[in-house]
């Protein structure tokens, strides 16, 4: 039985989220109503799991989550509005510690949860398992102190044959749950001078991931821009999979481009993995492109990435210790399409060496 603890200031909502729950069963469920009662209930219930509102009076869920995390680190899993606001809340309770998230689809109040009760369900029982990241450093000194460390290590000997030439070879990313902490980590780790473009498959809301390419911006040495419009390709910048949609790797005017298409009702995942893998396996040399399977539910991208490896390409899956979520890279690892199993704070390095940097 899976201890849950359900934090909301509307008391409809927490009579939904209550039922919900009770419906999927395993659930042995205690209610707060507000930050403050979060925290005390977090010290005499000691639940395995927390759903946790963002907008809430007395104590909001931003202040409620750093209290929990300092005190009694458990999984959270932000509700949070599907706004620019409540985007930017978002990453930052992710960054404060929070496994996953889950967006209202009718805003701080919703009376349809009944469409999004499966993920909820699995994201809450994933989450219960779920590793908790420490809390990182995400001021600007911080981060480039962090980096000048980074840089200063050995280069590690390439765990792969180096195939093709610096400028030739092409990035893509698959990842889902706690993924935003994790590239957080990777992606400010590629020089300016990087030679390769990366495409990044992030399981996310079409009202989040602009404002989450703009956060990346800031933190990285490489450009980062949302692909919500066909992109030619470029060398040294980071595409970012527009939520709601599907990107693909396409050819146009003897260009390699980037193209966001209407999400593909075959697949269970969006921006999804599997059919970015696919595209690049259709236009592209498999020997000059990497792939990299890092935290997430699920199987999203695992066959497409096998195959790449099958074809000469190279892949990364994160390891089982630094992956909030071990699915997605299980799932490549158990189909023998992992190159190399590295931990999350090793996978720039190894990329940087392939690409000779």
């Amino acid at each position: 039985m899976t201890k849950l603890l359900i934090v909301d200031d509307s008391a409809l909502m927490r009579r939904q989220l209550v039922s919900l729950f009770e419906e999927a069963g395993g659930f042995q469920i205690h209610q707060a109503r507000n930050g403050r009662e979060a925290v005390e209930e977090n010290r005499s219930f000691m639940p395995d799991v927390v759903t946790l509102d963002i907008n809430m009076p007395e104590m909001d869920g931003i202040t409620a989550l750093s209290l929990i995390m300092a005190e009694r680190p458990v999984p959270v899993v932000m509700l949070s509005s599907l706004t620019e606001k409540g985007a930017l809340a978002t990453f930052e309770a992710l960054n404060l510690g929070a496994v996953d998230y889950i967006a209202k689809p009718g805003g701080t109040i919703s009376l349809s949860l009944g469409g999004i009760k499966e993920e909820l369900v699995n994201k809450v029982r994933a989450a219960a398992l779920a590793k908790i990241k420490e809390k990182k450093v995400s001021s600007a000194r911080g981060l480039a102190q962090r980096l000048r460390d980074e840089r200063e290590k050995p280069v590690p000997r390439p765990m792969a044959v180096r195939r093709g030439v610096a400028g030739e070879g092409l990035v893509i990313i698959g990842v889902s749950t706690g993924g935003p902490r994790t590239l957080e980590d990777i992606l400010p780790l590629f020089p300016a001078n990087f030679p390769w473009p990366v495409l990044v498959a992030q399981h996310m809301p079409s009202s989040f991931t602009r404002p989450f390419a703009e956060r990346l911006n800031a933190m990285c040495e490489l450009t980062v821009q949302e692909a919500d419009h066909p992109m030619p390709i470029e060398a040294g910048i980071i595409y970012i999979g527009k939520g709601g949609a599907d990107m693909l790797v396409v050819q146009r005017g003897g260009k390699l481009t980037v193209v966001p298409k209407p999400e593909n009702k075959e697949y269970l995942w969006h921006p999804s993995v599997e059919l970015l893998g696919r595209s690049v396996l259709e236009h592209c040399d498999p020997s000059r492109v990497v792939g990299v399977m890092l935290t997430g539910m699920g199987y999203d991208g695992a066959d497409a990435f096998a195959e790449i490896k099958k074809r000469g390409g190279r892949t990364i899956a994160e390891s089982r210790e630094s992956a909030v979520v071990f699915g997605m890279p299980a799932e490549l690892i158990e189909r023998g399409g992992a190159s190399v199993v590295l931990d999350s704070d090793k996978i720039a390095a190894q990329i940087n060496v392939w690409a000779g940097r």
